[in-house]
């Protein structure tokens, strides 16, 4: 390779300043455009700087590798078939060996960026970056660091033998020995860790942080590790999230989320899961769509599905039952479907409240009674005679919902429809569910208050008729009296008479004896 030719300062300028109008316009040219302008200038200013000082003096003798073109060479065949490339250096056995028209490249030791053709890269390592040829913009620090990359660009890989299968991979960065160790053509992922994502071969826009996390995924994509031994079994599931040691150790399967210390451990084909704790979900295998937030949450869980835990210990009792909910620290809930249990209610009283009522949609509210709420309001009148069609009952709830089998007292939802659909509430496939019972509280109501009425009109009634009652005694009592003289009356009249009968018959015999006895 030719020295360069010794000359005056103005010589030196001249080179400097045609080095600035043919790097500025081929940063213009290139499409990558403002990426490559920031470092081209760089350079130039810097050679200006030293170009400027008239006064400098140089070494003598000069040091080794000045060349044309801002070149550095050192080593074998380091920068062997350069041509126009500028800005390069190459310190080692074969570095940029292949370099022609390459521009701004650096490679240190031996065979780094032996094939390279291109721009902007950076390999400091043996045999880092050694088969790229028209590759951009990476940089490879360890020995075989990016050694196979062909074309693939913007990629960064710190550590030996990080990204060192990938070839075509883009916008990749691998920070570890073996990170991404087998990469080819997967794009935007991160490893940072110890054989982080070491078996990624297609899997793209993943990101690993930690020893050995992701470190068997292969194609999957949109992936977030961190952690030791995180996601470490996943190969080919997509959109997962752990972040803790062991978090979705175990897992193959898409759209988990696991946040904490072996969260999720065992899952192996539940997706959809969320689990953010200490062993939340730790158990878990093939269950999906379960929620778990806090210590040991939903920690027996196996392969139930749906299933909700919130707070230390939330649902401890469940493992293969699904859409149970279960809210409050220590609230263990039972392993039977469909049920909620929630902590720090029951015992404890709220005065001056209202009563809270849930729908077949699960939305959960209280009964409004105030006017502004209103519309249509008319007395019940005797729309609560219906009251009269119902038949209450006494039974038993089946085991599964009292295994206890506490008689009850009550209605029959369907008696209550065949008498008033109104006072009936539907589930979500129409059926009838339970009842009205505060609506046929107010019905009671107003029967209480009819009859209440009908009550004080019977007490005027009586009222009046004990009233009239006094009146008519004193009447019959003076009748009484009345007829008490009058008996007395007659009684004397019946003895007067009897006396005067007497006389007569007296008299009429005394006749007779003076008849008799002339």
């Amino acid at each position: 390779m030719p020295r360069p030719v010794e000359g005056s300062f103005f010589a030196s300028r001249t080179v400097a300043q045609d080095l600035l109008v043919s790097t500025t316009s081929r940063a213009l040219c290139d499409d990558r455009g403002m990426k490559t302008i920031t470092p081209v200038f760089h350079v130039i200013l810097t050679i200006l700087c030293f170009g400027l000082f008239p006064n400098t003096h140089a070494v003598v003798p000069p040091p080794d590798g000045c060349y044309p073109g801002f070149t550095t060479a050192e080593g074998c065949n380091a920068l062997k078939s350069v041509t126009t490339g500028i800005g390069n250096t190459g310190i080692g056995w074969y570095s940029l060996f292949a370099n022609i028209t390459g521009n701004f490249n650096t490679a240190v030791r031996a065979g780094a960026l032996d094939l390279n053709t291109a721009d902007n890269n950076t390999a400091t390592g043996t045999a880092a970056l050694l088969l790229n040829t028209t590759g951009t913009n990476n940089t490879a620090n360890g020995v075989d660091a990016l050694a196979l990359n062909d074309t693939g660009e913007e990629n960064t890989a710190t550590g030996a033998f990080a990204l060192f299968s990938n070839t075509e991979g883009d916008f990749n960065t691998a920070n570890g020995a073996f990170a991404l160790w087998v990469n080819t053509t997967g794009e935007r992922n991160t490893a940072t860790g110890d054989s982080a994502m070491f078996s990624n071969t297609t899997g793209s826009r993943n990101t690993a942080t930690g020893n050995a996390t992701l470190g068997q995924n292969t194609t999957g994509h949109d992936n977030t590790a961190m952690g030791s031994g995180a996601l470490a079994t996943n190969s080919v599931a997509n959109s997962n999230t752990a972040t803790g040691v062991g978090a979705l150790a175990n897992s193959n399967t898409d759209n988990n989320t696991a946040t904490g210390f072996n969260a999720l451990f065992n899952n192996t084909a539940g997706p959809s899961n969320t689990a953010y704790g200490f062993s939340a979900l730790s158990n878990n295998t093939t269950g999906g769509f379960n929620t778990a937030t806090g210590f040991n949450a939903l920690l027996n869980n196996t392969t139930g599905s749906e299933n909700i835990g919130l707070g230390d210990g939330a649902g401890l009792a469940v493992s293969t039952a699904s859409n149970v909910i279960c809210i409050g620290a220590g609230i263990q809930g039972e392993n039977v479907n469909n049920g909620c249990y929630i902590g720090q209610i029951f015992g404890n009283s709220s005065t001056n409240g209202s009563g809270v009522y849930v729908n077949a949609a699960g939305k959960l509210g209280t009964i409004v009674s105030s006017q502004r709420f209103k519309k249509e309001i008319k007395p019940m009148e005797q729309a609560s005679e219906a009251l009269f069609g119902l038949r209450p009952v006494t039974f038993r709830y089946k085991k599964e919902i009292d295994p206890a089998g506490t008689s009850q007292f009550g209605l029959v939802a369907e008696d209550v429809e065949n008498v008033n659909p109104d006072l009936i509430v539907r589930d979500k496939e129409g059926k009838p569910y339970t009842v009205r019972y505060e609506a046929v509280n107010a019905m009671l109501l107003n029967e209480f208050l009819k009859e209440h009425r009908t009550v004080n009109e019977l007490k005027a009634t009586v009222t009046q008729l004990k009233a009239d009652g006094t009146t008519q005694q004193a009447l019959i009592s003076d009748l009484k009296k009345r007829l008490e003289t009058v008996v007395a009356r007659l009684e004397e009249q019946d003895s007067r008479i009897e006396r005067v009968s007497d006389r007569l018959e007296l008299r009429q015999r005394a006749t007779e004896l003076a008849v008799m006895n002339p």
